[in-house]
């Protein structure tokens, strides 16, 4: 039993040095009610708001955590802290009992009689204070952070690095307590391996025992066992090691390419069945050649992905949100989740429900452009972090990639400093990696260039690269078949508006957009920069659109904010259709990133409150695991790619059509198509239709015949599996008044099946709603075209309201919500 389960905690902030014992307490002090597992700055957001809490600098003082527990029974007691951010004392009935000098690794203390009522007590120090000690310097100067000495603590960049605006700094006992009679069995530490053996898995499990001593331990995995006597010493505990064989064991798949198969393991220690978890099986491997990409189950896959960032970056602890956000990345059809050196590792509930929902994780070492001291107590709080992230895992097959940073090497690089050795990354950590977790792909950093070469670690053509030709650098869209990008572990990040609904809900108008401080705040920008990322977004509606957008946000902030969420929409469809397609060279893209850290146009594809923004639908198109592409080969005319990733066979139709801007439809042809599990196969839209069209207006022999040309992938009962439109002429189209666009909701059971159509070529066609959760949105329609989308209502008896509105039409239209009893079609 936990006797810290439901304890009351409170907290209180000091000046540095202040308070240096329990007892020292100010008898007026300004206490916080605090939920722990918790930070400082959630106990503000719960006392003062969330406004307060994203400016409160908790980094500048020290911070005490108080709690009052009763206590049944002698013990020996064993109290534990999963997490202390950062510099920590731990004081129990007024005694000092443990300090801690890493946010990433656990502390345990052992506590013998204890009276029935006692006071446990932790210190935080401010951090600021600490950095104010003189240190060695770093061979170079980090441009991420301004306090170049944080190199030298295990502690997050989260709330330290101007980058991250409206994320403040974590203090306190972000991971859970817990106070544990040890006195009966209990299992003090636990590592668990597994591997294939040709068809069978393997399981090897290595436990160390304390308290009432067993004569027997069984390990129980998907019906097969193992026992052991454990043999205790004189300090009380036993070492044990079993190994369990399961036969013809089912491999565990990331979502898109089969299904992630899992076995529960149980333990049976005196009598008590204790989970220890799901596990799976699978092989993960380097893909062959100079680039970079993984084999999983001998298998080539596409990692198709976001960076992470912490669904509740104020207190870090939000279980319920962040099964949310995996669960909508499924449904995308995202497989890969990188955790950057500039966050933290994720609670035990976040790689579980990967492994469950077969989500691939890359994990990077929180380390990130500093140069990591070469200290023999550094190295060492290093590699207890590897080891207890390994423990944690133990035999979950999510994690495929341990990284060791994120832009680790690239710092240096761009200093001139190539020769700079960083041996944590070339030493410490390769060799703790693959003793502790030998079922992972070791990456020096990301960026970084191929093992043994003497390319540099930026260059985007080999290894792993970070790619912002295409956003950051303002590259043409073009850029991207000439960088020959090989594996992008970062990309495509822009200033992403959320929707016009967010933007007023939160903000009060749309008006706010491009200028208001309170806006421009949330708006990525890189430390010393003299543009932002709102700069690049209109950099591209200026050179996608050919209009002004300075001018246009003048008069129109609604359609300034519409041209730019369109053309990021274009951006990365141009960008994930070229890498997802066969022979492009690219066997990764993972997109920076997942989630706004607070209310605005940051670099998510969710919001703050994690609902889509526009590129999320594009990805979630060009990232399913069933999926057709068209794209534009110049004067080769368009090419169709059609993808099964699955491990079924799938029997369907490509159908290919080509539209005039009349609507008349003088190319329609049908092909079936076999496609075999993990097959892709390219055609030429030529050589399906029988002859030269010149359908993408390359040849120009004449005015421009068609208005759009439309691919799809069609099942044996006429369900439409995947469809891509392509605009002939390029996306700068004029604004018509009407367009004969046009919206009708019906209800369904467990919300509303929204059907839009249009007369003529609708672009980029968007939904703004309230009342449900969207399932589709930003895409194109020919003349004449439908979609049908489906609206999850979010709470019982929902009302769904909104409008539809297109890129080229000058009005919106509202949705037309037909009654359950109404059966016939009414136009909006």
């Amino acid at each position: 039993m936990d006797l810290l389960h439901d304890a009351r905690w409170r907290c209180l902030r000091v000046a540095p040095g202040t308070v240096e014992h329990p007892g020292d307490f100010p008898a007026d002090g300004p206490w916080l009610p605090v939920r722990i597992p918790g930070t400082a700055a959630g106990a503000i957001r719960e006392s003062e708001g969330v406004a307060a809490a994203r400016v409160s600098s908790p980094d500048s003082d020290d911070w005490w955590f108080v709690t009052d527990v009763e206590v049944s029974g002698d013990g020996p007691w064993r109290l534990t802290f999963d997490g202390l951010a950062t510099l920590a004392d731990v004081w129990v009935d007024g005694t000092l009992v443990a300090t801690s000098e890493s946010m990433f690794v656990p502390l345990t203390v052992v506590l013998g009689y204890l009276p029935s009522t006692m006071r446990i007590a932790v210190r935080c120090a401010s951090l600021d204070a600490a950095l104010r000690k003189r240190r060695p310097r770093g061979r170079w100067r980090s441009s991420l952070v301004s306090a170049q000495g944080l190199r030298w603590f295990r502690t997050t960049m989260l709330g330290r690095a101007p980058v991250y605006a409206g994320a403040p700094a974590p203090v306190g006992p972000w991971r859970p307590v817990r106070l544990v009679d040890s006195g009966e069995p209990v299992v003090l530490e636990r590592g668990i391996r597994t591997a294939l053996r040709g068809s069978d898995g393997i399981v090897d499990a290595d436990l160390v025992l304390a308290g009432t001593a067993v004569p027997e331990v069984t390990v129980e995995i998907g019906g097969a066992t193992a026992h052991v006597r454990p043999e205790y010493g004189p300090d009380g505990t036993a070492r044990v090691h079993m190994q369990v064989t399961l036969p013809e064991v089912e491999r565990w798949w990331p979502h898109t390419y089969g299904a992630p198969h899992l076995y529960a393991a149980h333990l049976i220690l005196g009598g008590q069945r204790i989970t220890l978890g799901n596990i799976g099986f699978r092989s993960v491997e380097r893909s062959p050649g100079d680039g970079f990409g993984l084999r999983i189950n001998d298998v080539d896959v596409f990692c198709r992905g976001l960076v992470w960032t912490p669904t509740d970056p104020i207190s870090l602890n939000d279980p319920s949100a962040t099964r949310r956000i995996l669960e909508r990345c499924v449904s995308a059809g995202v497989d890969t989740i990188r955790i950057p050196g500039t966050m933290v590792y994720e609670d035990d509930e976040f790689y579980s429900a990967c492994a469950e929902l077969g989500i691939m994780v890359w994990q990077d070492v929180m380390l990130a452009t500093t140069d990591p001291p070469d200290d023999p107590h550094f190295r060492s709080l290093l590699e207890d972090e590897i080891r207890a992230l390994a423990r944690r895992w133990g035999g979950n097959p999510a994690p495929v990639v341990m990284c060791g940073g994120g832009e680790t090497e690239q710092q240096p690089a761009m200093l001139g400093l190539m020769e700079a050795s960083i041996p944590a990354i070339d030493d410490w950590l390769p060799a703790i990696v693959d003793r502790e977790l030998p079922g992972t792909v070791w990456v020096s950093s990301s960026p970084s260039a191929p093992p043994r070469s003497d390319v540099l670690p930026i260059a985007v053509g080999s290894g792993v690269a970070h790619y912002f030709g295409v956003g950051g650098y303002r590259r043409p869209l073009g850029d991207v078949r000439a960088a020959g990008v090989r594996f992008a572990a970062e990309c495509l990040a822009f200033s992403i508006p959320p929707s016009d609904m967010a933007i007023e809900a939160e903000f009060g108008s749309v008006n706010v957009a491009g200028h208001h401080p309170r806006w421009k705040a949330a708006v990525p920008r890189d430390n010393g920069a003299s543009w932002d990322f709102e700069d690049v977004r209109d950099h591209y509606v200026r050179t996608i659109f050919g209009v002004d957008p300075a001018e246009v946000r003048w008069v129109d902030p609604t359609r300034y904010l519409a041209l730019g969420r369109a053309a990021i929409c274009e951006a990365f469809t141009e960008v994930l259709q070229y890498w997802r397609r066969s022979g492009s060279g690219c066997r990764g893209a993972l997109i920076l990133s997942a989630r706004d850290l607070q209310p605005g146009a940051g670099w998510g594809v969710l919001d703050a409150d994690g609902n889509p923004k526009a590129p999320w639908w594009v990805l979630a198109r060009v990232f399913a695991p069933v999926t057709v592409l068209l794209t534009d080969d110049g004067l080769d005319g368009l090419r169709v790619d059609a993808i099964n990733d699955t491990a079924e066979i799938l029997d369907v139709t490509l159908q290919l059509q080509a539209h005039t801007p009349s609507g008349a439809v003088p190319v329609d042809v049908s092909v079936p198509l076999r496609l075999e599990p993990h097959e892709t196969r390219v055609f030429s839209w030529a050589a399906v239709t029988g002859g030269f069209t010149d359908v993408n207006f390359a040849y120009r022999f004449g005015p421009r015949t068609f208005d759009t040309a439309t691919a799809r992938l069609v099942d044996h009962t006429g369900a439409v599996l995947a469809e891509s439109v392509y605009l002939v002429g390029g996306p700068a189209r004029p604004v018509e008044r009407g367009i004969g666009l046009a919206a009708t909701a019906r209800p369904v059971p467990d919300g509303w099946s929204v059907e839009v159509r249009t007369e003529g070529a609708a672009q980029y066609v968007h939904l703004d709603i309230t009342g449900g959760d969207l399932q589709d949105s930003w895409f194109h329609l020919p003349p004449g075209g439908t979609r049908t989308i489906a609206v999850r209502a979010c709470v019982p008896a929902a009302t769904l309201s909104g409008w539809v509105g297109a890129s080229n039409s000058a009005t919106n239209v509202p949705i037309r919500v037909l009654p359950t009893s109404e059966g016939n079609e009414v136009d909006g």
